[in-house]
């Protein structure tokens, strides 16, 4: 063990002669222990809601969505079949049809979008896990559909509601302004065969359909598509398959991943996660200028011991180097105690659900290495500047004075 080292863990661990010091130094430790605490639980926080929210979109959204960059719509020629049927990376691929639509039922109205689905969706998007009431769709049963639970809320209608039907209205291309809703609109009765749940954008906006009712709303032809909707393999390599599919359908369709379709979402996710990790460091900032502070009082409290070791031949680089190691080592105890209690915090989260969003639902955290490397470099990295910071005091004018 080097000098300066030996000398810092003796002033650390032993008390000082002035009480004041000691309270002083005990409150810097438990800055540090709250400080480091408070970001471990906030970073772990924003990396569980981040994870339920990815779950909420594995059920909304597919791996890649392919649409026409021109229009609403597109014809899947063979040229396009055969693409995705070379592509090894490709496990299911679904054709959808999407339009604004305005639901009616009873004496209630919802505009919303329909959408049109193909009896292989549930295999590319697993919509179906999400199914809070009744089933999915299904091809013995015509004119059936399955809502979102905002829409179902709004509407006051749930599955099986046999004694109503949901009617679904799209206006006639091409019809001007005219008092006969028979003549201005198409319109297809349905029942609701299931409700389901998931991101408060997504449980309000579709009404899934059978794709050949929404044809035969829309009146489309058999190969007209809104979008062919993909699932890969693995979703890792969802860039990677974006570019080549990009490339052989060429510049009049846009390949986008899942998170070009939620890039606002991902944007918000990570500037909060950002503006919260600068928040959390600057009250640490601030619990360190009591480091500092009892870095100095200790300094001037062994100003005659320090005169001493420097007659000893000790030199003012070596007496720096002292508290920068009690500095160092009192935020790094602070550290290990606050992750101990930060990490326990969490883990008691995770088991018995201590705080809750709702009912069923407790807070989501989530325990990441990452997220432990990131306070330890944070903190250690602050507490070593705060320890120079206060050292740098010492000079031989001020031991001599």
């Amino acid at each position: 063990m080097s000098f300066p080292l030996y000398i810092a863990k003796r002033y650390l661990f032993s008390k000082s002669g002035t009480n004041a010091i000691n309270i002083i130094t005990f409150i810097a430790m438990f800055g540090v222990v709250v400080g480091s605490m408070a970001l471990f639980i906030v970073l772990s926080g924003f990396s569980g809601l981040r994870t339920f929210s990815d779950s909420l979109l594995k059920v909304s959204d597919p791996d890649l969505k392919i649409t026409a960059v021109k229009g609403k719509t597109f014809e899947v020629s063979k040229a396009i079949k055969n693409v995705l049927a070379q592509n090894t990376n490709i496990a299911s691929a679904s054709k959808v049809i999407e339009e604004r639509v305005s639901l009616q039922y009873s004496d209630k109205n919802q505009i919303a979008f329909l959408k049109g689905v193909d009896s292989t969706y549930v295999y590319t998007v697993p919509v179906d896990s999400s199914l809070s009431m009744g089933a999915w769709l299904d091809k013995k049963y015509t004119n059936t559909a399955v809502i979102g639970a905002g829409i179902s809320y709004k509407l006051g209608l749930g599955a099986f509601g046999y004694s109503d039907e949901l009617e679904i209205y799209v206006p006639k291309p091409g019809t001007r302004y005219t008092v006969n809703p028979a003549k201005a609109f198409r319109l297809e009765r349905v029942k609701v065969v299931g409700v389901y749940y998931g991101s408060e954008e997504f449980q309000n906006k579709y009404v899934f359909t059978d794709i050949a009712l929404a044809r035969k709303l829309l009146n489309y032809s058999e190969n007209i598509v809104s979008a062919i909707e993909i699932k890969l393999l693995d979703a890792n390599n969802s860039a990677l398959v974006r570019d080549i599919l990009q490339e052989e359908l060429g510049p009049t369709f846009e390949v986008k991943t899942k998170k070009e379709l939620n890039a606002l979402y991902y944007k918000v996710v990570n500037t909060e996660n950002f503006i919260s990790y600068l928040i959390f460091t600057l009250i640490i900032v601030i619990a360190l200028f009591n480091v500092i502070g009892s870095i100095i009082m200790m300094i001037i409290d062994k100003k005659n011991n320090i005169r001493t070791l420097l007659n000893l031949g000790s030199t003012v680089k070596e007496i720096k180097q002292i508290f920068v190691y009690q500095g160092f080592m009192m935020v790094g105890l602070g550290l290990v105690l606050g992750m101990l209690l930060g990490v326990l915090l969490v883990f008691l989260q995770l088991k018995l659900q201590l705080f809750m969003i709702t009912d069923g639902l407790p807070y989501p955290v989530e325990l990441r290495w990452s997220n432990i490397c990131i306070v330890v470099v944070t903190i250690s990295l602050l507490g070593y500047f705060a320890s120079k910071i206060a050292s740098s005091r010492i000079s031989l004018s001020f031991i001599n004075k």
